[in-house]
């Protein structure tokens, strides 16, 4: 037989667990609709322009990481600070000239494609062509029928090849 006494108190814990989980939900939702981003607004709905400009950035915070795939709270908030001045018409470049006067100039994830660093555009290109042309090359003289060696030997050479056959002869006498 069970005690009425734990059957008593395990009512009155489960109501008022009830209650207060109730009594609590009220505030807890108000809270999360006061937080909620505005529509079409969230994580997938980022600005184009500041995807392009996070795209061409290295993260200041994780070093080895770019800008959108680092999980450091710092980077989140320098990824809202982007997203927020491409919502104010800010274009990608401009995005991208603003963080790296902050943080850096080692922080851009490619080069710019004017002075010096077009050097780094050009030369992996040309390099490239110029690796197949030399392989095309090389598999071509690699294909073509070697002459076959001539069996005429010349004068001379016979001369020195007659030479060599007497001093190996003379060299396997036996001395004794």
């Amino acid at each position: 037989m069970r005690h009425p006494l734990r059957i008593g108190a395990l009512l009155l814990g489960v109501t008022l667990g009830s209650l207060a989980l109730g009594a609590s939900g009220a505030p807890l939702s108000a809270q999360a609709q006061a937080e909620a981003p505005p529509k079409g607004k969230g994580p997938s709905a980022w600005h184009p322009e500041a995807l392009k400009a996070i795209d061409r950035l290295k993260s200041p915070f994780c070093p080895g990481f770019m800008l959108e795939v680092c999980p450091s709270p710092q980077a989140a908030a320098l990824r809202d600070s982007l997203e927020m001045l491409a919502e104010d018409g800010v274009k990608a470049d401009s995005i991208v000239e603003w963080m790296l006067a902050r943080h850096g100039e080692e922080w851009r994830a490619l080069p710019p494609a004017r002075g010096r660093s077009l050097i780094a555009w050009l030369v992996p290109p040309i390099a490239a062509v110029a690796g197949v042309a030399l392989v095309i090359v090389v598999l071509r003289r690699l294909r073509r029928p070697s002459e076959p060696p001539s069996d005429e030997i010349s004068a001379d050479g016979s001369a020195r090849l007659d030479a060599a056959l007497r001093e190996l002869e003379t060299e396997e006498e036996p001395l004794f």
